[in-house]
């Protein structure tokens, strides 16, 4: 054996009622026969694994209680750092990359509850989430795990009170702009101060307005940096940070070295065999 982590993925296109709501399912089932560690970027997102097989630890360098050990699924909210995930053995499952309001609903309490940290999904309320990751890993295969999937999560939001309309709006906005629109003008247009906008975003979304739209702009640029193609844009690194509404290279190489670890030089070297939406293999 070679010790190079062998995976099967495979993408699931939710039904059309869900699109928009979930952009795609990620099944994954890979073996490790030593310790694997990936570099986990910070996003503007809620990672939701639901996992069979294999545990793993999700460890936030910052602090031992914002982490997660020994754990086969977890939902990470909105992260404004980097943090590493380790295993060894088979593990299995299905990995949603949910934007904020949706995980609001889904979850069915504050993000600002979960900002920074992964949770167990058996430590959440009611349940529903670990009951389901046990349907899951009894499923024959993927087909039906995708189908057991549209039909828990159409069920869940058909019965989730919406998330506060104008906190939704202000998400949609900024959103929309990349990160590229100041928080001043978003107040404006809500008719909020900017003080009240940060609170009520922060505890519904689960980081300020501010933090969100610079994770947009580096997600935006990380995902560039690392397609299949990966490399600066034309120009060079300042094409890249301009292209994805950067004042300067400067600031794109602050975002990298905080959100990503490292910057998008050394980046460039990482390896890409890591599943789909699973991101950078450490040595």
């Amino acid at each position: 054996m070679t010790g190079e982590p062998m995976a099967e993925v495979v993408l699931g296109l939710p039904q059309p009622r869900l699109r928009p709501y979930v952009d795609r399912y990620i099944g994954y089932r890979e073996r490790a026969d030593v310790p694997l560690v990936r570099r986990e970027v910070a996003g503007a997102h809620v990672v939701l694994i639901l996992g069979w097989g294999a545990p793993l630890d999700v460890v936030d360098p910052r602090s031992a209680e914002r982490s997660a050990y020994g754990v086969d699924s977890f939902v990470a909210g909105t992260y404004d750092r980097w943090c590493r995930t380790r295993t060894v053995g088979v593990g299995a499952g299905v990995e949603l990359l949910l934007a904020p309001p949706v995980a609001r609903r889904l979850l069915g309490l504050p993000l600002g509850e979960l900002t920074n940290r992964a949770v167990d999904v058996a430590a959440l309320p009611d349940g529903w989430l670990d009951g389901l990751r046990q349907r899951l890993a009894a499923a024959s295969g993927w087909p039906e795990r995708f189908a057991l999937l549209d039909a828990t999560l159409t069920a869940r939001l058909a019965g989730s009170p919406p998330v506060d309309p104008r906190v939704a709006w202000a998400w949609r906005r900024l959103a929309a702009s990349g990160g590229r629109l100041g928080v001043g003008s978003l107040a404006d247009e809500l008719g909020w101060s900017r003080r009240h906008l940060a609170a009520r975003f922060r505890q519904e979304i689960g980081l300020p307005p501010k933090i969100t739209a610079r994770l947009l702009r580096f997600q935006r640029a990380y995902a560039a940096l690392t397609a299949p193609a990966g490399s600066p844009a034309a120009g060079g690194w300042a094409g890249l940070a301009a292209s994805c509404g950067y004042c300067d290279q400067s600031h794109l190489i602050r975002d990298f070295r905080e959100f990503a670890g490292d910057t998008p030089g050394a980046l460039l070297g990482v390896d890409r065999s890591a599943p789909a939406g699973r991101r950078d293999t450490e040595p």
